[in-house]
């Protein structure tokens, strides 16, 4: 079962991730839709965010290790590659490359938690503060930094059967690109102290870490996003970073049915939450998503768009199809069925 959700942050004011400074002036990351600018989040910044939560959560986070000194182009951080020891490898990947010289090999984690770029939702005009550095000095310095206003949303997707699990090379050597090698499938073995499953996933050899453990991983990564914190600027822009809404479907393949469900108007009226969008994706799908679908909204935002969404809904909410609670609340409650074992299905593939 796959996790499938779309994520909506409201920064009033910010400047939560940076581009490369212009000068004296620092920069927020921007694209262009149609023409017309909208800044965004990248997701390593919002990983980076999650990951700092998990650990604050109690995780261990992998050991990061530099390749290459300063002057040179070809430089490498790598994580320590270990998924077994690491909630962290395991959850967001990891590329370790080989070093020349040495006996090791390249080997490669696809990210079971995939995340999209938090995009505003319409064009913004981003706003340049002009700033000067005069304290005890005789000739000012003059800065600046750009800042602005928008909801951004991005989709996300968790492939809640790959967590723990570790695929690798057959005879022919198929399966090496994705996950392990048999060397260090031994050392996953040997770290869960023999309690490693051995298994065949999507028609790879594989070990699998026990549930008990897959059950924690996926539940500490909703919980950090459920108190979801950081971002640059703080000092100058503090911001919250808590998700202004979210919503969360189980889903039996990789897709996300909700890419249209929250969007922006193409006239740049804004955030759009579209409840008649929703009914007619999850009646499209019917078979392949397990109900109820989850929508975690925040008091206070957009109660315009909530009061509508809640009309075009109102036969899903009445069935329990459709539950809306506080984002935070969703996700925490959500965890805690997952470490309960009550959703332990979800950990594997669905029957075809």
């Amino acid at each position: 079962m796959y996790l499938a959700g779309k994520l909506v942050l409201s920064v009033e004011a910010g400047a939560p991730n940076n581009g490369r400074a212009e000068d004296t002036t620092a920069r927020v990351k921007y694209t262009y839709v149609r023409g017309r600018r909208r800044p965004y989040v990248s997701a390593q910044a919002v990983r980076r965010w999650i990951r700092d939560g998990m650990v604050e959560r109690g995780s261990v986070p992998s050991p990061v290790t530099r390749v290459g000194k300063a002057q040179q182009k070809a430089q490498k951080a790598t994580t320590e590659a270990n998924p077994a020891r690491y909630a962290d490898d395991d959850l967001f990947g990891y590329m370790h490359a080989a070093v020349k010289g040495k006996d090791t090999a390249t080997t490669l984690r696809d990210s079971p938690f995939m995340l999209g770029t938090l995009l505003s939702v319409e064009p913004v005009r981003i706003t340049e503060d002009f700033g000067v550095m005069s304290r005890g000095i005789p000739e000012p310095v003059l800065h600046g930094h750009e800042f602005y206003s928008a909801d951004l949303a991005a989709p996300f997707l968790l492939d809640l059967p790959r967590i723990g699990t570790f695929t690798v090379p057959n005879a022919d050597g198929a399966g090496r690109p994705n996950y392990l090698s048999k060397e260090q499938a031994l050392t996953v073995a040997q770290a869960v102290a023999e309690k490693a499953e051995g298994t065949l996933f999507r028609e790879l050899p594989a070990v699998r870490l026990p549930l008990e453990e897959r059950r924690a991983r996926a539940a500490i990564l909703l919980e950090a996003l459920a108190d979801l914190s950081g971002g640059a600027k703080q000092a100058l822009h503090y911001g919250d970073r808590v998700p202004s809404l979210v919503v969360l479907v189980p889903f039996k393949g990789g897709i996300n049915p909700l890419a249209h469900c929250v969007d922006g108007d193409e006239m740049g009226d804004g955030l759009r939450v579209r409840g008649d969008v929703l009914r007619k994706e999850l009646d499209a799908w019917r078979g392949e998503w397990e109900g109820p679908v989850r929508i975690g909204w925040r008091p206070g935002f957009r109660d315009d768009l909530r009061k509508q969404f809640e009309e075009e809904c109102e036969a899903e909410i009445a069935r329990n199809e459709i539950v809306i609670g506080h984002p935070r609340t969703v996700l925490r409650d959500l965890a805690a069925e997952l470490r309960d074992g009550r959703l332990d299905h979800w950990f594997d593939d669905p029957a075809r």
